[in-house]
């Protein structure tokens, strides 16, 4: 009797009790449902950085001025807050994954929304600023420093009162290196003549007298770097400075016309000066009376200067007008001649005939004359 009551519960247990599921599908189940959050999540993810990294809307020009040393960072917050891309937080890993953003320039950039990342990426690194406006102003070579702030003052470009001061204050010969060698000598006329580079400049609208004097003393460096490696060692086997050097190469500037003859007209000079003659150079009395003459006069010979060159048998205290870098190589590198005289051939060539002695000077002088008698009696 028991045995059938307890197999009749048995029975009814079964019909009661539903079947249990089994642990493997519960766990596909746990899988499947995780991974389902897990896609979801990442495509939530995917989409949040493909929805911040595309460029920005587009839109009008944005100007964006990225300081000096500002960081990738910060710059990318700046971009963010321009317009110019949608999240700056995405945009720093984007410059992380590319290894990016050491190289960006500052300075005022113009920029659109609807830039790509790359596009702003390239523009940051190549620094395609803004150029602020700017003006032009060239200066001919062999001006002296006056004929420069005459020039200067004309086109409205600085007040040449203050231009001179500054010029010749003891504060510009710190402005260059090739300065810093200008000797303290009273006699000079304006210290820094010969080292304002004669060329053609282009600056940022707004420069100042000082801005100007700066970068055409910086012009001048950096042409003493075209030099010959060692032109430096070729002045300390001369015995020669810097100074002298722009001072012969200022000289032969103001006295050469022709490319060819320039380092012809410094072997004269050297030829002379070595020995003990006075150079007789024109030039140099016309820059000791502050003006250009077509003829020198006996009493202008006579001017109590020490850049009369008919007078003192030496180089005059300093250069005479801004030499070119064709003349201050002639200088360095002069032909080797027995010349000690040249005279201009007045036949409209603009040519020297050039002289070894006293009496071939004078033959030729006859000859310069004879050629200026023939041009004037032919109307030219």
């Amino acid at each position: 009797m028991s045995d059938h009551k307890q197999a009749g519960q048995t029975g009814a247990e079964r019909r009661v009790r539903m079947e249990p599921i089994p642990k493997g599908k519960i766990q596909m189940w746990v899988i499947l449902s995780l991974l389902l959050l897990m896609a979801a999540g990442a495509g939530g993810v995917l989409l949040y950085i493909w929805n911040g990294l595309k460029p920005a809307p587009p839109g009008e020009p944005v100007r964006i001025e990225i300081p000096k040393g500002t960081s990738a960072n910060r710059t990318a917050e700046l971009l963010e807050r321009h317009g110019i891309i949608r999240n700056a937080f995405l945009f720093k890993y984007y410059l992380q994954m590319k290894n990016e953003g050491d190289h960006f320039q500052a300075g005022l950039y113009e920029m659109r929304p609807g830039m790509t990342n790359d596009e702003i990426i390239a523009m940051l690194n190549e620094g395609r600023t803004v150029k602020p406006p700017t003006f032009r102003f060239t200066i001919p070579e062999g001006y002296t420093l006056e004929h420069i702030a005459d020039k200067l003052a004309a086109e409205g470009l600085i007040d040449k009162t203050k231009f001179l001061e500054l010029a010749d204050s003891p504060e510009a010969r710190k402005w260059s290196s090739a300065a810093a060698s200008i000797p303290d000598d009273e006699r000079l006329i304006h210290p820094l003549e010969g080292y304002l580079f004669p060329e053609t400049y282009e600056m940022e609208t707004g420069s100042t007298e000082a801005d100007i004097l700066k970068r055409m003393m910086a012009e001048l460096d950096r042409k003493l770097d075209q030099l010959p490696e060692d032109w430096q060692e070729i002045l300390e086997e001369r015995n020669m400075t810097l100074h002298e050097l722009l001072t012969v190469a200022s000289l032969i500037e103001r006295e050469v016309a022709i490319a060819e003859e320039r380092p012809i007209v410094a072997s004269v000079i050297y030829n002379r000066l070595a020995r003990g003659m006075p150079l007789q150079v024109d030039a140099t009395v016309q820059y000791a009376l502050g003006e250009t003459k077509d003829r020198l006069l006996d009493e202008d010979l006579g001017i109590d200067s020490p850049y009369n060159t008919y007078k003192i048998p030496a180089l005059p205290p300093g250069p005479i007008a801004s030499p070119s870098l064709a003349s201050i190589l002639a200088a360095l590198e002069p032909e080797d001649t027995d010349y000690l005289y040249y005279v201009l051939m007045r036949d409209g060539s603009r040519t020297h005939l050039f002289a070894k002695t006293i009496e071939e000077h004078q033959r030729n002088i006859r000859k310069s004359e004879q050629a200026a008698a023939a041009r004037e009696a032919e109307g030219g």
